[in-house]
C-alpha cells in the first residue's frame, strides 16, 4: 500500500478552489497585503480570509502582521510535499509507458514477421 502523507491532503484540498489558485498565483510575483490580495475577488473580506486561513493551513502561504496590515507570501517549501509526489507519480507513469511502448513494438515487429 502506499505511503499517505496528510500533508498532502491538505495541499491538494487548499489548491482544489480557483481563488486559492488565484492567490498563490499572485503571490509568486511576490509578497502582498491581505486587502491587496482581496481586491482582485468579489466576495467579503471575511469570506476570502478563509481561503487564506486553508492555504496557511496546507502550509502553502504565511502570513505576518505588522501594525494593522496583514503581509502574505508563498512559503518557501510549502509546495514541496505535492511536487515531489507528483515528480514520483511521474516517474512511475513513464517508466510504465516506456515498457508499453517497447510491448507494443515487440509485438508489431512480431506480426510483421509473422507476414
Amino acid at each position: 500500500m502506499a505511503k499517505h502523507d496528510s500533508s498532502l491532503d491538505l495541499i491538494f484540498a487548499a489548491l482544489g478552489d480557483p481563488t486559492r489558485r488565484a492567490i498563490v498565483a499572485r503571490l509568486t510575483r511576490g509578497p502582498a497585503s491581505v486587502s491587496e490580495l482581496a481586491s482582485a475577488h468579489d466576495m467579503a473580506l471575511p469570506s476570502f480570509v478563509g481561503h487564506l486561513r486553508k492555504l496557511e493551513a496546507a502550509g502553502i502561504v504565511e502570513t505576518e502582521k505588522t501594525g494593522r496590515v496583514r503581509s502574505c507570501r508563498l512559503s518557501q517549501q510549502g509546495l514541496a510535499p505535492a511536487t515531489d509526489w507528483l515528480s514520483e507519480q511521474r516517474t512511475l507513469w513513464e517508466g510504465r509507458l516506456d515498457a508499453f511502448d517497447d510491448y507494443v513494438t515487440e509485438l508489431a515487429k512480431a506480426r510483421s514477421d509473422e507476414a
